[in-house]
Formats: C-alpha cells, structure tokens, sequence
C-alpha cells in the first residue's frame, strides 16, 4: 500500500523568499513526522521565468533536503485536467462565462455570498444569449472562461491549526478565457493523483479548502486534511514579496547568511526557541517542532540591510 504523502507546490516564478521557504520546509518536517512521502510539484502553468524551478529545487538541496520522488510538472498533464473537466461538463456542472473582471467587480453580489465571490451572472443564459456573447468575445480577440455551478453552497472543513472553516463555494473559474486551467480544479486533481492526503500551506490560502474539498466530492476523489501555517509579512504587515529587500534565498546567502542562519531564523519566528534548543539543520527541525506549539500569527522579516560580519 502507497503511503500517503505531503507536498510544496511552488509556482516556478522566480528566486523562493524566506516565507516560501519557510511553508516549504513546515510541509517536508510534517511529512517526515507523520511517516509520509515528500513530493514536489512544478506549477507551471502561469507566470514561469526561465531556471526558476530547478533553482527553486537546489535551494532545498542546499537545505539538506530532496523530494522522495521526481517532481510532477503541470504542464505536462493537461490531458488529465480535460479529462477531469469534461467529468464534470458530463455532468451538467460546467457553463460559459463571458464576464471581464471589471464586470465582476461592479455586479452587485448575490445573497449570502462574500464580497467579490462570482454572482452568477452567466449561469442561467438563454442559448440565444450565449450566443451572442460568444460572437462579442470573439470580436474581441477572447473566449468565454468555464465556470463551475455551485448556486454557492456552504462547505466546511477541519484544519489541524485553525480549526473549521466554513465558506459558501461561488461558481469558480475552471478554465480561464485563456485556456490556462484554473488553480483550484488542477491542484485537487494532481493532489489525488499523488497521494497527498495531507496539505500544509500558508494560511493566506486557506479560504480556497472549502472550494477544493467540494471540487474533490464532485470528482469522486478522496479529500486530503488540512493545515494552514501563518505567514511572513513585511514591516508593514503585508504578505512578503521579493520587492521587500535581500528576502531571497540568494539575496541572503550573498549577505553572509548560511543554511544554519536560516534554520536559527525560523526557530525564532515559529516561537520555539528554549524549548529544545535553536536548529541549524533539517533533522534539528524535524526532530524539535511542535505543530501543537507553534505560533498561529503572522511573522514580520526585517531584510538584513549589510552583510554579516
């Protein structure tokens, strides 16, 4: 029988920064930890810069860390996205949508559902209608996005850390007008495909388990469990991007930082410091967290600003 495995996930746009860095070492620890496979996974559908997924791999490397097995490339599988959404189009679940995201934002919103949620405004068009938004489309030089029909219902899940978490799933994009599948049918497919049964990611992304648990039922697949880890965020309290300063795995080795620095930093910003002593490689980690004991709020990184020494 196949062991059940955790995964990271980076999008292959660039130089990893330390809170990438961060949620992709909590994923390897947890998957070491419960006796699951490490995997990877390439999403490279969207927004690739050359070079950046195998340097994204040899920054783990130089961490002390490898994936169980050779990486999954999305790029290489949309067969399988087709075949998963012509699963559900089988199934009535599918529908043209030929709304700008300019039209969304100034839609009102329909009942009971959050603020910027899709309302529904192509769901029920006469074939008449479509028609005629498919020749304005395509006058434009665009094609009509596949949405999901989902009349917004409500789906709760259990995460490990921040307990349940409720959201009403709207009529989310499938395949956009651009023919790119959409994140969320393409990472319940490739999850399933891969055994994960566990999802540990930053916390910023947690609002979308209910949208692919749902997703998951509805394709007959197994549902995996969840846990959110907190994010880094900048000085001013914004998620960490690479416009922030040396964030970079490379900005940060070039300003004297070494692998131990790194593993000592994240120590520090999980709060267990004391507790087993500070870390300085990934069997330090492995064997010193706590899921239990981390903390759950965000972590603020202020950029070294000078080399160390």
């Amino acid at each position: 029988m196949q062991l059940g495995a955790g995964r990271f996930a980076p999008s292959p746009s660039g130089d990893l920064h330390i809170g990438n860095i961060r949620s992709g070492l909590l994923a390897y620890v947890r998957a070491r930890q419960t006796g699951r496979r490490f995997l990877w996974r390439i999403e490279d559908l969207d927004r690739v810069q050359p070079g950046a997924a195998q340097s994204q791999l040899e920054v783990f490397a130089d961490l002390g860390i490898a994936p169980d097995e050779p990486p999954l490339i999305q790029s290489e599988r949309l067969g399988i996205y087709t075949e998963a959404l012509n699963r559900l189009e089988g199934r009535g679940l599918v529908y043209e949508c030929y709304c700008s995201r300019k039209d969304i934002q100034q839609a009102p919103s329909a009942p009971h559902s959050p603020p910027g949620s899709y309302p529904g405004t192509c769901r029920d068009l006469l074939e008449s209608e479509r028609e005629q938004h498919r020749q304005r489309l395509q006058q434009q030089g665009r094609s009509p996005a596949l949405r999901l029909r989902t009349d917004n219902v409500e789906v709760t899940v259990e995460d490990r850390l921040l307990g349940e978490i409720t959201a009403p799933v709207d009529d989310l994009v499938l395949k956009r007008g651009d023919g790119v599948f959409a994140y969320n049918l393409i990472v319940v497919v490739d999850d399933a495909a891969s055994g994960v049964d566990e999802v540990v990611r930053g916390d910023d992304l947690a609002t979308s388990a209910p949208r692919q648990a749902h997703l998951a039922d509805l394709l007959g697949l197994p549902q995996p469990s969840w846990l959110h880890v907190p994010l880094v965020v900048n000085t001013a309290g914004s998620r960490l991007a690479k416009r922030d300063g040396a964030v970079t795995y490379q900005q940060l080795r070039a300003l004297g930082w070494t692998p131990d620095d790194v593993y000592s930093w994240i120590a520090t910003s999980l709060g267990v410091i004391g507790a087993k002593g500070s870390w300085s490689t990934i069997d330090d980690m492995v064997a010193g967290l706590d899921f239990d004991r981390i903390r759950t709020d965000e972590t603020m990184f202020v950029p070294p600003s000078e080399a160390l020494g």
